[in-house]
């Protein structure tokens, strides 16, 4: 399987500087009892998968505004029930998170559906997650925007803007969701499974002491032709949407739906 480069792009505020590229300095593997490992001098990790464990890394630093590039090669061939998740989290019990789960591939070789943690699902995600702006998050893949979400606070509505987030991946099973509902299971035969990180690069603002101006990317908006790509994706691909999902209504439309 091909890599891909997934950027996030969050927007918090500290001070800001470009990280160097190495593994070794920037995280640390926090579970997998050995399954996760930092390799060729820090331009490596990589996550493995078995029937005991899964295994998981995280960020040293916790940022707010900031772009983070890594490219991630996901688990090849029959992985259907594995999961990789790619995501942004603060701490505490009303924590923000910004979250991609690729799904992996059923036996036929056919993608199972990624789960975008911002309830809206498509079926090829190749690329980045980046949350744009102070008072826009913007989901893009492969530089093709697919959600925006812009800063309603003033309408009731809670926007990740306030919390410092670390950066985290794992590769864990989830056969009992996430392929058709749990309908298809892993099929260990073919484990371990492994996913691998390289390319790590933070134009980020890292809570420390002090502050800087932000980059470019600090005010970006979706221009005209973005907005229409986006649609485009959305239109053609998409095949989930909270706002419509009947048992979400059931239990009440969320306000941002009428937006």
């Amino acid at each position: 399987m091909a890599r891909m480069a997934v950027s996030v792009l969050a927007i918090l505020l500290a001070s800001c500087a470009l990280a160097a590229a190495s593994f070794d300095k920037e995280f640390d593997v926090t579970w997998g009892d050995g399954r996760g490992k930092i390799l060729n001098n820090g331009q490596l990790l990589t996550l493995g998968l078995d029937k005991i464990s899964g295994s998981g890394f995280q960020s040293k630093h916790e940022y707010l505004y900031g772009k983070i590039d890594m490219q991630l090669k996901l688990v090849p061939g029959n992985s259907a029930g594995t999961v990789t998740a790619y995501y942004l989290s603060s701490q505490g019990p009303t924590h923000d998170e910004i979250d991609f789960e690729f799904l992996g591939a059923g036996p036929t070789g056919a993608a199972v559906p990624p789960l975008v943690r911002s309830h809206q699902r498509l079926p090829h995600l190749l690329h980045p997650l980046e949350p744009k702006a102070h008072h826009v998050s913007c989901f893009m893949v492969d530089d093709m925007p697919i959600r925006d979400f812009k800063n309603l606070e003033g309408k009731g509505i809670a926007f990740p803007k306030n919390q410092p987030m670390r950066l985290y991946s794992s590769l864990w099973n989830a056969d009992d969701w996430a392929t058709q509902g749990g309908r298809v299971k892993t099929d260990w035969s073919h484990a371990p499974f492994s996913a691998s990180y390289r390319s790590f690069k933070a134009d980020a603002c890292v809570v420390t002491a002090g502050a800087a101006a932000a980059g470019d990317w600090y005010n970006q908006e979706l221009d005209l032709t973005r907005q229409q790509r986006m649609r485009w994706v959305q239109s053609n691909y998409m095949i989930y949407n909270y706002c419509t999902d009947p048992k979400r209504v059931a239990m009440g439309v969320p306000a941002e739906c009428s937006m």
